[in-house]
Parts: structure tokens; sequence; C-alpha cells
């Protein structure tokens, strides 16, 4: 049974949602879920888990949440060569460019990219809540 983080930031709680989707999943797939915010969450952690999704939400000029969940992934970067991984995310505006350099960051340090990223325009709908347990149930 394979032991999956879900970390993730929300401002408006669409990308909450995302999380609780995809922690289902990776239930539904028999592994086990921790959902945790980027406050709760730090580098020393990443080896208790098999597999993570990080979940972030679009912000600014289409980058990372800055003042909690950029420091928090910046610091588990040196970790992740190796490590399975997915990501999600919400955004308002865009064309999902912060996503596309948050993959390329990923593969660059050497992550196991587990499925294709999930993100839907504002809050998430069917489509987007059930590309979410299938980004679970990859990690599972």
């Amino acid at each position: 049974m394979s032991k999956v983080a879900v970390v993730y930031w929300s401002g408006t709680g669409n990308t909450e949602a995302m999380a609780q989707a995809v922690a289902q999943g990776v239930r539904e797939k028999g592994g086990e879920a921790e959902i945790l915010t980027s406050a709760e969450f730090d580098s020393s952690m990443m080896d208790a888990y098999d597999a993570i999704a990080f979940g972030c939400p679009s912000m600014g000029a289409e980058e990372l949440e800055d003042t909690e969940f950029a420091p928090m992934f910046e610091s588990c970067e040196p970790k992740l060569s190796g490590k399975k991984l997915a990501l999600f995310g919400s955004y308002g505006w865009g064309d999902g460019e912060w996503m596309r350099n948050w993959e390329e960051t990923c593969i660059a340090d050497g992550a196991v990219i587990a499925c294709d990223s999930v993100i839907c325009n504002e809050s998430p709908d069917d489509e987007a809540v059930s590309a979410c347990k299938s980004l679970g149930a990859a990690l599972a």
C-alpha cells in the first residue's frame, strides 16, 4: 500500500476541493492518503511518503503562491530526485503557464511525474474532480 501526501495551498477553497478529490482517488485505489496544507508540510517529511501530490493555484503573473507554498516547495526540491509525484491546481486567468513551468522545474529536479497535471478554471467541475481522482489513483 502506497502512502501519499497530498500537500496544498488554497486561498478560495478551489485547490482544497481538488486536494480532497486527489486523496479520494488514492484511497479508492487502496493507498493511504494524508492531506496537509503547505504550512503543515516541510522537506523533513519527504522521505515518509512513497509519493506526493502538490497542489497550488496560479497566483499573480502565473506563479506559485509566494509567501507560504513556494518557500515550502523550494525547500523540498533537493529531495525530488526519484520521488514519484503529481501536480494540481486552479486558476482564474491565463493559460496554465504556471503549471507548465512547475512541471519543468520538477522534471529538472529529477522527480518521477506519475501522470498529467490537473488544472481547472476556478471551482473544480465534475470533469476536474474526476481527473483529480485519477491523479490520486496514479500515485497509489
